[in-house]
């Protein structure tokens, strides 16, 4: 959170005398402002993450008081992920990663203006790095792509995108991301998207009467060269966290084992 709405304090406290201080320092108000939360019901402690951290989810009450800020529709704003920090929170935590380096957020130059000559370097580079995608509303995680059902209510057999990205006015109208940690085998990876393919080639009734992709139905993207081919592209992203290696091997030309 403090990565995304604040970038700049990651270039700030430098003067603490530890690690742990000036990370204490950097994220005082998110905390601050998470506590107020948990104390109203809009946020609660998710568990411990390995590094010592503590998980924060938002409440179903708090995900409702967020889609009324953000203007957005409460069935897009996904559900509390609770239980995840008793497990590691690996996979949430590496979308969140992947989140921010699509994003690229700059740091504001002014704010660290009073930092060592070093720290405003590394800011500096930091702004000067190609720009990321989008902004964050252009970011929607666990996006149910239904096979059969509906939108509200996906049946069996449909893919659950980690990421969806919306940004056409960065040349990027509508990617779909899949983040693979390397725990599951390469035969589960590829059965993830035969998923994604089967809801690409679904197609139903649009407004009008007639038969359009589904996901049309829910996406905007600019009439081109492709029109409705190919299908909405799928970013695979590989965290080797798990034992399988995400390369590819002699016996694997087209699949990393």
């Amino acid at each position: 959170m403090q990565q995304i709405s604040a970038p700049h304090l990651s270039y700030r406290h430098t003067d603490k005398p530890t690690a742990s201080k000036r990370k204490q320092a950097r994220t005082a108000s998110h905390t601050g402002a998470l506590s107020d939360l948990r104390k109203h019901g809009l946020a609660e402690n998710g568990g411990q993450l390995p590094g010592g951290d503590t998980l924060r989810n938002l409440t179903p009450m708090g995900l409702k008081a967020a889609a009324r800020e953000l203007g957005r529709p409460v069935g897009e704003m996904g559900n509390p992920d609770r239980g995840a920090g008793r497990t590691g929170a690996s996979h949430p935590m590496t979308v969140n990663e992947a989140v921010l380096a699509l994003l690229r957020p700059k740091p504001d130059l002014s704010q660290p203006a009073s930092e060592p000559a070093d720290v405003r370097a590394a800011a500096q580079t930091a702004v000067d790095a190609p720009a990321g995608l989008g902004t964050i509303a252009t970011y929607a995680t666990e996006v149910a792509l239904p096979a059969t059902g509906t939108w509200s209510n996906p049946g069996k057999g449909g893919a659950q995108a980690d990421i969806v990205i919306t940004a056409p006015e960065d040349g990027v109208p509508l990617p779909f991301v899949e983040i693979d940690n390397c725990f599951e085998s390469a035969q589960v990876l590829a059965a993830k998207i035969d998923k994604y393919m089967r809801f690409g080639q679904r197609k139903v009734k649009d407004l009008d009467g007639k038969e359009r992709p589904m996901w049309r139905t829910r996406w905007w993207v600019p009439d081109g060269r492709h029109g409705d081919q190919p299908h909405p592209p799928l970013l695979l992203v590989f965290n080797r966290v798990g034992p399988r290696k995400p390369t590819p091997t002699p016996s694997s030309r087209s699949w990393p084992n």
